[in-house]
Parts: C-alpha cells; sequence; structure tokens
C-alpha cells in the first residue's frame, strides 16, 4: 500500500487555498472576513463554491450570493469542506486513466457523499457536510491504483469469484481502497474528522465502535448495492457490527437512495 500512497503523494498536492484556508480556521486571531477574503480572490473558486452552497447539499431559504454570506450562514467549517470536494474533483482529473469510466467513478462517488450527508443528517450527527466530502475521497485510491497498476487492477476488475469488492481488493493488493484513501488523506494533513472514518471503513471493531466510521461504511455499500448489484447482490448494508449505531430502517436506506438519486447530477455538475 505504501507504494501508492507515496505515489498519490508526491504525485498530487493539495492547493495551496487548502492549506491557507485550514491555517486561518486553526488560528483564533481570524474571522469570517480574513476566510471571505482568502477565497474572493479566485473568482472560479468562488463561482463553484457559490454553486454548492446554493445546492442540495444546503437548504436556505434565501439566495446565498456572496462568500461571505456563505461564511456567516453554513460556517468556515463547512465551507473548508466544499473546498475540498472542488480539490477532490481536480485529484480525480489528475489521476484519470483509460481503464475505467472518470466520469461514472466521480457520479458514484458523489452519490456515495450524498448518501453519507443523507444518513449523517438523518442521525443528527454534527456537522454532517463533511460525510460528503468523506463519501467523495473514499475511493480516490482505486484512480491511483488503476493507474499506477493497470495490470494488477484489471485482474481485480475481471475478478468474478463470491466476495464483496473489498474482499477482493485485500486478496489482489493486500489493503481495501477506502484504508489506503484514508492513508493519502492523512498523508495530506487532512483534520482528523475527514480521513478517520475513510481509513477505517469495513473495519469490524471501528463499526461496533465508531459511529462516523459506520456510518460511512453504511453509505459505500449502500452505493455499491445500488451501483453493481447484479455482481454483488448479497451485500448486507448494515451488519450486526453496526446496528447498535445504526438503527436505520429500510424506509431511511430507501430515502437516502431517492434523496442522491435526485441530486447528485446537480451537485456533480455543479462541482465539475
Amino acid at each position: 500500500m505504501n507504494q501508492y500512497i507515496e505515489y498519490a503523494t508526491q504525485s498530487f498536492t493539495l492547493p495551496d487555498i487548502c492549506l491557507r484556508l485550514r491555517n486561518v480556521l486553526d488560528d483564533p486571531r481570524s474571522d469570517m472576513d480574513d476566510i471571505a477574503m482568502l477565497i474572493s480572490v479566485d473568482p472560479s473558486l468562488t463561482a463553484k463554491l457559490l454553486r454548492l452552497a446554493n445546492s442540495s447539499l444546503f437548504r436556505f431559504p434565501s439566495q446565498i450570493d456572496s462568500i461571505a454570506k456563505a461564511v456567516s450562514v453554513i460556517g468556515g467549517e463547512a465551507l473548508y469542506n466544499l473546498v475540498l470536494a472542488e480539490t477532490a474533483n481536480i485529484a480525480f482529473k489528475h489521476f484519470d486513466n483509460q481503464y475505467l469510466m472518470i466520469d461514472k467513478h466521480w457520479q458514484q462517488s458523489v452519490f456515495t457523499g450524498m448518501l453519507a450527508k443523507y444518513l449523517a443528517k438523518d442521525m443528527n450527527v454534527r456537522g454532517s457536510d463533511r460525510f460528503f466530502v468523506t463519501g467523495i475521497l473514499q475511493n480516490l485510491s482505486e484512480l491511483v491504483v488503476a493507474k499506477c497498476n493497470p495490470v494488477k487492477y484489471q485482474e481485480y476488475i475481471k475478478d468474478d469469484s463470491p466476495g464483496t469488492p473489498w474482499d477482493k481488493q485485500i486478496s489482489h493488493f493486500g489493503f481495501m481502497f477506502s484504508e489506503c484513501s484514508g492513508a493519502i488523506m492523512e498523508q495530506w494533513q487532512l483534520p482528523m474528522p475527514l480521513f478517520y472514518p475513510v481509513k477505517f471503513a469495513h473495519n469490524r471493531v471501528k463499526l461496533a465502535s465508531d459511529l462516523d466510521v459506520s456510518l460511512l461504511t453504511c453509505a459505500i455499500r449502500l452505493s455499491v448495492v445500488h451501483f453493481q448489484r447484479e455482481k454483488y447482490p448479497d451485500i448486507e448494508v448494515i451488519t450486526p457490527d453496526m446496528v447498535r449505531l445504526l438503527p436505520l430502517d429500510d424506509e431511511v436506506l430507501q430515502n437516502a437512495i431517492l434523496f442522491a438519486q435526485k441530486e447528485t447530477n446537480k451537485v456533480a455538475v455543479s462541482v465539475m
């Protein structure tokens, strides 16, 4: 796994705006004006963030027409997450390769992010918008693996043996894509609430003890069932390890899918 982490972190670095914004947010002397000023100097980023702020991710009764208003309404941390969502799009394009369809991969990643955000909001998890980012980034390393080791990746995608995608990932590579993605996010020095659930998705011990991990894992599995039902018909979305932390019934899961179906295309286009 280390070779993929090293390849990803050396060939793609976070844009300067991510690091500067993180520093401003962590500086107790900074205020909302400092955040707005930092972002507003980039007209392209400003336009994309305003489209996202006015999207279904946030349902505000009035139009958010400036970064200053976005900061005051949704907060600096939420805005940071939107910057990361745009950064994820840049990263996906950077690792684009001929062995998978980038548009389809991006759409499923955004769909997973929408599922995770919906479930987090349904369970009243604080800072639910961060799950949109974790959902998008949890499968970043599949692009990295496909580009870095195409022969091995093709063997993986052609594997029709029984088992879940993450079982097959361990069999072919020795790790799960989400685990590698989380490690890449950690190397990029993203905040722990973002990389930790990704790094430990599908980990049985964490599934039984950590709500963020369990929630993101549920969204990943629900997304796989939705997009690859024929290939993986027997996936348990909520396993016995997760039931205590995720008392979600079928109605909630179906509503999450309907929400993600409805909103993914609009949000994906906004980020693209």
